[in-house]
This record gives C-alpha cells, sequence and structure tokens, in this order.
C-alpha cells in the first residue's frame, strides 16, 4: 500500500472521529445542565422541603433557548479565545522572520507543499524538546521549544514542522483547543465538591469533639444544613465526576488517533518516515533527563496539544495539571515509532 493510499484511509477515520467528537461536545454541555436541573427538581426540593418543613410547588427551570445561546457563545469563545489561551499558559512568544529566518523558511515551504495556510510561529523557552498546533479559524499557530531546536538535526526539525502542519491541516488542532472546556470545567467541580465534602467530615469531627451549649434549636439547624451541603456536595461530586469521565473518553476518541494521522500525514509530506520516527526517538528519549520543575511550567493544562507526552516519568511530587485532567492522551511513543519504521520499510519495497 502506498503512503497516499494509507493516508485516504486515515482521513476517513479521522474524520468520523472528529465529527463524532464534535456531536458530543456540543451535547455534553446540554445533558450535564439538565442532569443538575432534575436533581435540583427531585433531591434539591425534598432537602428544601425537609430543611424547612413547607412543601415546595413549582420547579426550577432553564429557558432552552438561553441555554442554547450560552452553550454555544461559550464554545465560540473557546474557539476564538482557546489558542491565545494556550499559547500564553505556556509563556510562548510568537516570532517573527527576522528572529528565525530558517524556521520561518522550513514553515513556509512545507506549508506550500501541503496547501496550508502558512502558520505563525511561537517559540517557549524550556529545555523540554516538544512541539503543538492551535487554530482557530484558517490561521494556526505552530510553537516548538528551545530545547527542540536544539536537539533535532534540520531534517528531524522538518519532520515535526510537517506533523505539526498535519494537525492544521486536518482542522483537528482546532476541536482539540475547544474540546479542552468541558473536561477541565468538571474535573475543577469534582475537586470543589470533594473539598466541601472533606470540610464537612472536618467540621462533624470538631463539633463531636466539643462541647455544645447553643440549645436544640440551634443544634437542629446546624444538622440541617450540614445534610443540605452534604448531599449537594456529593451529587455534583458524582455528576461531575461522571461527565468528566465521559468527556474524557470522548476526548481520547479524538487525542490519540490524531496523532498517528498526523506522523503518516508527515511521512506523505516529507517522504521518510524514518526521519521522524528519529526525531520521537530523541525526544523520547531527552524527556526523562529533563528536571520536574521545568516540565510543570511547560504542562499549562494543555498535556494533549504536544507531540509527545510530558508525563514519561515518575513525579517525586505533585504531578502535572494535564495528566489529572486528561490521562494517556497520547498513543506509546514506542508504537508510534515502530508504525512509522514499519512504514519506512514498506516504502523501500520489501
Amino acid at each position: 500500500m502506498s503512503l497516499h493510499n494509507a493516508d485516504a484511509g486515515t482521513d476517513r477515520q479521522l474524520r468520523l472521529r472528529m465529527t463524532i467528537a464534535l456531536v458530543f461536545l456540543v451535547l455534553f454541555p446540554f445533558a450535564f445542565v439538565y442532569t443538575f436541573l432534575y436533581l435540583a427538581n427531585t433531591v434539591g426540593l425534598a432537602l428544601l422541603e425537609w430543611a424547612d418543613g413547607r412543601p415546595r410547588h413549582g420547579e426550577f427551570y432553564v429557558d432552552p433557548i438561553l441555554l442554547t445561546v450560552a452553550i454555544l457563545g461559550g464554545l465560540a469563545v473557546q474557539y476564538w479565545v482557546g489558542p491565545r489561551t494556550v499559547l500564553t499558559s505556556v509563556r510562548a512568544r510568537r516570532v517573527g522572520a527576522d528572529a528565525y529566518p530558517d524556521l520561518h523558511a522550513t514553515v513556509t515551504r512545507l506549508a506550500a507543499q501541503t496547501d496550508v495556510p502558512a502558520p505563525e510561529l511561537a517559540v517557549i523557552r524550556s529545555d523540554v524538546p516538544n512541539a503543538f498546533a492551535v487554530a482557530a479559524g484558517s490561521r494556526g499557530t505552530i510553537a516548538v521549544t528551545t530545547g527542540l531546536l536544539e536537539l533535532l538535526s534540520e531534517d528531524e526539525l522538518e519532520a515535526v514542522l510537517a506533523h505539526e502542519l498535519a494537525h492544521l491541516s486536518n482542522r483537528d488542532a482546532s476541536l482539540m483547543t475547544v474540546a479542552w472546556l468541558l473536561p477541565t470545567i468538571t474535573y475543577y467541580l469534582a475537586i470543589v465538591a470533594f473539598y466541601v465534602l472533606y470540610g464537612m467530615v472536618r467540621l462533624l469531627g470538631a463539633s463531636s469533639s466539643g462541647t455544645s451549649s447553643s440549645g436544640n434549636r440551634d443544634g437542629k439547624g446546624l444538622a440541617v444544613a450540614i445534610v443540605v451541603i452534604t448531599v449537594c456536595a456529593v451529587l455534583t461530586l458524582a455528576v461531575s465526576a461522571m461527565f468528566w469521565l465521559g468527556s474524557v473518553l470522548l476526548y481520547r476518541i479524538l487525542s490519540r488517533y490524531r496523532e498517528y494521522a498526523a506522523d503518516r500525514a508527515a511521512a506523505t509530506t516529507t517522504g521518510s518516515p524514518a526521519v521522524l520516527a528519529g526525531a520521537l526517538e530523541k525526544i523520547d528519549g531527552t524527556m526523562p533527563t529533563v528536571p520536574d520543575c521545568d516540565l510543570r511550567k511547560l504542562d499549562g493544562g494543555v498535556e494533549a496539544l504536544y507531540l509527545a507526552p510530558l508525563d514519561t516519568r515518575s513525579f517525586d511530587s505533585k504531578e502535572l495539571i494535564s495528566t489529572d485532567i486528561f490521562p494517556e492522551t497520547h498513543p506509546p511513543t514506542e508504537e508510534r515509532i515502530d508504525r512509522l519504521r514499519e512504514l519506512a520499510r514498506g516504502e523501500g519495497g520489501e
């Protein structure tokens, strides 16, 4: 099978996965809101009736039109603002052709080859060898680290840039930037709910160990408040965790497969799968030698966008934000290397 024919099949698979991801990306926020609305009208109203002894008539309501405008508006804002947010979070600085003439020349040439508008370039001052692409509209940005520029040869850097251009050409860079929002929101909601529960446990422990002289009425009021807050926190934690898991699975439908697609596209563009395999091998071999603090500075919560995963080692202290929110967003680098080398052997005519 030729590279071009294989790539056509890969593109169809990628388009299918992007379509599925996009559908669920729009539906998940509606499901999230209406799940909370259902719980408010069932458990929430029952809790209020129990707390003050008065029946509740009516129910909570969210106008569907306003909700649709809010959700689609939020996704639109994330689409346009997301790339800038990502670049800012990792301190990426846009650079012109005068600062990096060779880098600009290579990207411009590759963009012309792949019929993609020449993207802007950004450089991150970091020893971590990595790169990623973000996009809003037809114009994208490729960010590379100074560590990557120092580590790779000219051919290997060209292969990496072709990989990132493939993300822009396939438009999965835009979708990934938007898809990042829901898992992040649900993750932090779950964290807030967990700490509320933790606080309730500490409060109950302190109350039980002390003495109370406030009377039965105050004691009952405190008990009611604790029950209401605890139930709300448990439900928020459960729903947020459920939707976080669902959105992470949705994210992985696209995030892992898109790397294979971009690898193959880069191999087609450069005509040398082995060169990209060599670049990935160098990056994978260097990553474990980078200090933890440097990896965390580059984290920014956008692990899934990078060419290679940052979590290639066991951290001695706090884990990366990204690997908490988006676990295992990349396929194993060794497997990517093996596929590229198999592709290279096929090119040579086995």
